[in-house]
């Protein structure tokens, strides 16, 4: 305990780390805030209550604000959706992978589109929000300025919170976009734990400690994954230089179970939002009931099949995009390190590639179960709101997030030459190559 006392201390002894800390806190709380502010022309009395399926997991991530029509009512979910496209064009279409490969002006230019493209999609999602989520009763006064007026509003609200986003990056201790996901998240987990144990009662006393038991082991078992790394070893040459001689030395390249960290779960779940929001604007066919009902209900078979093929399709392609193996293999030839065994360049590059692709397969095959784990918990009898912390999306946001914010701190202990805040050891990012 006198250790967490005295690292607390440090942390806060750093000017510079407890200004980012504060600035931090300062743009939750008004994230926060903003998703109490109504739609004008909503009257919040009036809502309808708990819709259930996909609708409860989006409130979720958005703390609220889904259900209650905030001006955040989409918050920066549009942003993510954007993301995955431009991210998409950067490897099919060769003018956006020649952008990408132009430096900063090319990630500006990449950055605008990738604004306008949230505008537009914001823009799409908002209409298909007021279409299935408001119900007629609760707008004040229904009609095409209703529509045109809370379209412009929710944009803004979307690019507010993308706004928000970069500046806790800039400004505050990184990791901006997720850090609002997952005050989101937090924010609804005081009411799913007050829920389960009202359900669960004087009765199922015992019932509710197992399932905190079983959900000890479950974050248990995501750290592992989180954590999880194969290391390969590289030898650096000797080299003399005057009377002295450099290099020779051992050391490793960590190459992570889950290099793609919580973004396939954030780009899936981003995509799993959109058929049912599509649907409401054909909710008269059958085509569209059809989805909607389906997609809508996060326990259905469909939709749990598609989640987890798409968290298996982004795992394999963020980690192609994170992990280049080509540019670690030219680092450590131009740096006097070689793999010992293989040749340096291009056999270097393809000996990462194949270990890369044999531990990212059963990595991205976790993660896809654990991501679908809410469904068989709500299955098993547990509440659907304490379900979606058991396993699944929510939980692997909030270990990624506080793992690399832990080591964010940890980093500007350790500048400041004072003890970091693991007695074992760092605290391990996701996405750190020693040798590159």
């Amino acid at each position: 305990m006198k250790k967490f006392f005295t690292t607390i201390k440090n942390i806060f002894s750093i000017e510079d780390l407890r200004v980012r800390i504060m600035n931090t806190i300062g743009f939750l709380i008004i994230f926060r805030l903003g998703s109490y502010v109504v739609l004008p022309g909503v009257d919040a009395n009036l809502l309808a209550g708990n819709q259930g399926g996909i609708f409860d997991l989006l409130n979720t991530f958005l703390g609220g604000s889904f259900s209650r029509a905030s001006i955040f009512a989409l918050g920066i979910m549009p942003y993510i959706s954007a993301s995955i496209v431009v991210q998409l064009l950067t490897v099919a279409v060769p003018h956006f992978t020649k952008m990408q490969k132009e430096g900063d002006s090319g990630r500006k230019k990449l950055n605008q589109f990738t604004r306008v493209l949230t505008i537009a999609i914001t823009a799409a999602q908002s209409y298909g929000y007021l279409r299935t989520t408001i119900n007629d009763e609760a707008i004040i006064n229904p009609g095409m300025f209703f529509i045109v007026s809370s379209i412009i509003i929710l944009v803004a609200g979307t690019m507010f919170c993308m706004w928000l986003g970069e500046r806790i990056t800039d400004k505050g201790i990184g990791n901006g976009i997720s850090m609002l996901i997952m005050i989101g998240i937090v924010s609804r987990f005081p009411a799913a734990i007050w829920q389960e144990m009202d359900a669960k009662g004087m009765n199922g006393a015992l019932l509710f400690i197992i399932e905190l038991l079983a959900l000890f082991f479950v974050v248990v078992g995501v750290i592992a994954l989180t954590q999880a790394t194969r290391r390969i070893p590289v030898q650096y040459a000797k080299q003399v230089v005057g009377n002295k001689l450099y290099g020779g030395k051992r050391d490793f390249i960590p190459l992570k179970l889950n290099s793609a960290g919580v973004m396939p779960i954030i780009f899936a779940q981003a995509l799993m939002f959109i058929p049912p929001l599509l649907a409401g604007i054909w909710r008269d066919s059958d085509v569209g009931a059809y989805v909607g009902s389906t997609f809508a209900d996060f326990t259905s078979w469909q939709y749990n099949l598609l989640f987890a093929i798409l968290i298996l399709l982004f795992t394999f392609f963020y980690t192609a995009i994170t992990v280049p193996s080509n540019d670690i293999a030219d680092n450590l030839k131009r740096n006097g390190g070689f793999v010992p065994g293989i040749k340096p360049g291009k056999q270097t590059a393809e000996f990462i590639d194949g270990i890369l692709s044999k531990i990212t397969l059963p990595g991205a095959i976790f993660l896809a179960i654990v991501a679908i784990l809410p469904a068989f918990a709500v299955r098993a009898g547990v509440t659907q709101n304490f379900a979606q912390f058991y396993g699944g999306t929510s939980l692997l946001i909030l270990v990624g997030v506080v793992l690399d914010t832990l080591q964010q701190i940890e980093s500007y202990l350790l500048m400041r030459h004072y003890e970091g805040m693991m007695k074992s050891g760092r605290v391990k990012g996701r996405s750190q190559f020693a040798a590159a």
